[in-house]
């Protein structure tokens, strides 16, 4: 059964400085939308809220999972993985100084995924290759292309029913954001996902991406109800296609 998320009127501030104000977005069970904005506009503030990192000061946060409601303000980030919902964070975070191996081991922290570890790293080099030919590599020492892989290899380990991704482009040349984008476009269809991806890169987001959102100064400015309504709008026009 395939999960869903829905945020309404989240509003988040880092001490007085306001980041969020009043943002509403909903993911249907098994979309693909992606959060489009700029640097500093809120988008990886909204990604920390869902996880429990940032609390919010107002609004809700519903995760639906197996048919079951959860409200996530409140819980701990702990909690909220528990639930099968992972983050795929922008810089990747992973471990420099541990192998690949070690890395996607330390994203098996979910009660659910400890009980399938062996099945679930598997499942990780079945889905990227290149993972399996370097297990026993350094983190630290691969190219930003396959830290991506990492990374999300990592969420992988977790066995989670939602994705949020965020900023998969970040530091990575134009053919690996590509590959990467196909990459979660694999990931998202194989193991029946959710996906909540915050990225800059319009043209790349948009190929896979079911609809979207475009959010501005911690507003959303705009919400394209499909992936042709995002590529008609005048604003995505303007400042992301330079017409």
């Amino acid at each position: 059964m395939a999960s869903s998320l829905t945020i309404a009127g989240i509003h988040a501030a880092y001490g007085a400085v306001r980041v969020i104000d009043d943002v509403s977005i909903k993911v249907g069970a098994g979309e693909t939308v992606v959060l489009l904005g700029t640097n500093g506009n809120g988008k990886s503030t909204l990604m920390k809220c869902i996880m429990g990192i940032v609390p919010p000061s107002a609004g809700s946060i519903i995760a639906e999972i197996d048919g079951v409601h959860h409200d996530l303000i409140g819980r701990t980030t702990e909690e909220i993985v528990d639930l099968g919902i992972a983050l795929v964070p922008e810089g990747r975070r992973l471990f420099p100084k541990l192998t690949v191996e070690e890395n996607l081991l330390l994203g098996a922290f979910r009660r659910a995924a400890r009980r399938e570890i062996a099945r679930n790293l598997d499942v990780c080099f079945e889905t990227f290759p290149r993972l399996a030919d370097r297990r026993a590599q350094l983190a630290g020492s691969m190219s930003g292309g396959e830290q991506q892989m990492l990374a999300l290899g990592r969420a992988l380990m977790l066995a989670p029913r939602i994705l949020l991704i965020d900023e998969p482009s970040v530091g990575l040349a134009p053919i690996l954001v590509a590959r990467t984008i196909d990459a979660i476009a694999t990931m998202k269809a194989r193991y029946e996902l959710t996906v909540l991806m915050a990225e800059q890169n319009f043209t790349q987001a948009i190929r896979i991406a079911d609809r979207g959102y475009v959010i501005v100064h911690g507003k959303i400015a705009f919400e394209g109800v499909s992936a042709e309504a995002m590529h008609n709008n005048d604003l995505i026009k303007k400042f992301y296609l330079g017409l």
